[in-house]
């Protein structure tokens, strides 16, 4: 990806609007126009399959890379799921290794989960009945078998998730699929000189989590989002392995942040920038009513075991999607909502057991070299499938006290939804005031869960860092509640 600085980005976006007279010539000026994942709506039949198949894949130049996908060659189709219902999933397994389907975001059971205990054998099917009794969100599915999840994922085994009450018309939210609600799940990829995708994980992507050099949007490079003249609802996925985003607009228009990991906000809340660690999801407003295109960017945000954890931007921005309104495409909606239905998490703190965790990086090395695959940790301890961490009991509430070791960590918890209490001793920022599943820690946070759903020892719940390369290498925990 090439770096802009802000001038350029700001100078980039102003010139792309000039063009927006005419959509089509806009599009091609900066690419093809943005693709969107095929739509299985399961809102009425109450079942999908998904089948886990290889591929080939032209991302750039005319050589195609091996790929691997869900129904496709690369990525997954988004699934509509129906809140309050059962839907029955199928998930075939075509390719000659062992996958899963993480139902990442959902709240279900452990034997449901898709975890490393799910895994999938070659020819073998998986029929989990996803039993759905939470707030619509966006969440994500992909591949979680350890020791291989970094690498199915960067070739294409992930995929999104809308859960829907169907009543996105009375809140005032665009909701008509690939046209006012867009899907857009972003990706950092490397390719060689032939255009083919490269995963060449040395010492420093095992320790700082794989970063590549191309932006891809939805399995695509270089395309640009078509748009009505309205607002527009943006639902932002970082399937990333381990990249960091600070996305803003180059104009400096708002983002109205409307949704977190688990579910709506109480209101819209308008952001100038926010970050967005792997695994998490936001959804928010744009508003194009006054015809004017515009261009989300990304801070390069450092990350690195070596330099510890600056969370601040090397110096650079890099474009992450254009967007270019196309008069053209139907408005159904024009002006922005004034408060949204989704409370805000208040779960009670005091008096209940607390729990600490810190995410360790062996930095010695001889682990370095270590070709065991375990060079990472939770509280000393690194993952071992056979052996639960703790247990827990259903309906119960805990306090959770995360630290960070030398770099920063996205930390994802299964089957659960909680609430950020402190974020290094200060109050959460907006993007984790509502309800998370994934959140980034840059020092220590600290967090308040209720453990919903039942997962037995046969089938227990992961907590991990979601770079995938840390989670690989051992920086993953289960436990059971019952």
């Amino acid at each position: 990806m090439r770096l802009l600085n802000r001038r350029e980005a700001i100078g980039y976006a102003a010139g792309f609007g000039a063009a927006a007279v005419l959509p089509s010539a806009a599009l091609s000026g900066t690419g093809r126009k943005l693709e969107y994942p095929e739509l299985l709506d399961a809102t009425t039949s109450r079942r999908f399959q998904l089948k886990a198949q290889s591929g080939a894949t032209r991302f750039r130049g005319s050589s195609a890379t091996e790929t691997i996908g869900y129904n496709q060659g690369y990525l997954g189709p988004t699934i509509r799921l129906l809140t309050d219902a059962d839907t029955l999933a199928e998930v075939q397994n075509t390719l000659d290794e062992p996958v899963s389907s993480h139902w990442h975001g959902l709240l279900v059971p452990g034997p449901f989960d898709g975890g490393p205990h799910q895994a999938i054998a070659p020819g073998r099917s998986w029929d989990p009945v996803l039993n759905l009794d939470q707030p619509p969100a966006t969440a994500w599915y992909h591949s979680h078998v350890h020791g291989s999840t970094a690498r199915q994922v960067m070739f294409g085994l992930a995929g999104v998730l809308h859960v829907t009450d169907g009543e996105d018309d009375e809140r005032g939210l665009p909701s008509t699929y690939a046209v006012d609600d867009l899907t857009l799940v972003l990706q950092d990829r490397q390719f060689n000189w032939r255009g083919r995708m490269t995963y060449d994980v040395g010492m420093h992507q095992s320790m700082n989590g794989f970063r590549g050099d191309t932006m891809l949007v939805n399995g695509q490079a270089g395309a640009s989002a078509a748009v009505p003249k309205g607002v527009v609802r943006c639902r932002l996925v970082n399937g990333s392995n381990a990249r960091i985003y600070r996305l803003s607009l180059a104009d400096d228009r708002p983002l109205h942040l409307v949704a977190t990991d688990g579910g709506f906000l109480d209101r819209p809340v308008a952001l100038t920038r926010m970050v967005l660690a792997p695994g998490e999801r936001v959804e928010v407003l744009i508003d194009f009513t006054d015809g004017r295109d515009s261009v989300l960017v990304s801070d390069d945000i450092a990350n690195s075991a070596m330099g510890g954890m600056m969370g601040s931007g090397s110096g650079g921005r890099f474009t992450v999607l254009h967007f270019a309104v196309d008069t053209t495409l139907p408005v159904r909606i024009d002006t922005l909502p004034d408060a949204m239905d989704g409370p805000l998490p208040d779960l009670s703190s005091n008096d209940i057991p607390v729990r600490r965790l810190t995410l360790d990086m062996s930095m010695g090395m001889g682990m370095m070299m270590s070709r065991s695959g375990n060079q990472f940790s939770i509280n000393g301890a690194p993952y071992d499938q056979n052996a639960l961490n703790f247990s827990t009991k259903l309906k119960s509430t805990e306090r959770w006290i995360v630290r960070g070791d030398m770099m920063m960590h996205p930390f994802h918890i299964h089957g659960v939804r909680f609430q950020v209490l402190s974020d290094n001793g200060r109050q959460p920022r907006a993007e984790n005031r509502g309800w998370k599943d994934t959140v980034l820690v840059a020092g220590e946070v600290e967090l308040a869960i209720t453990f919903e759903k039942p997962a037995p020892s046969s089938a227990p719940y992961m907590y991990h860092c979601h770079i995938l390369e840390h989670e690989d290498g051992g920086m993953m925990g289960q436990f059971s509640v019952s």
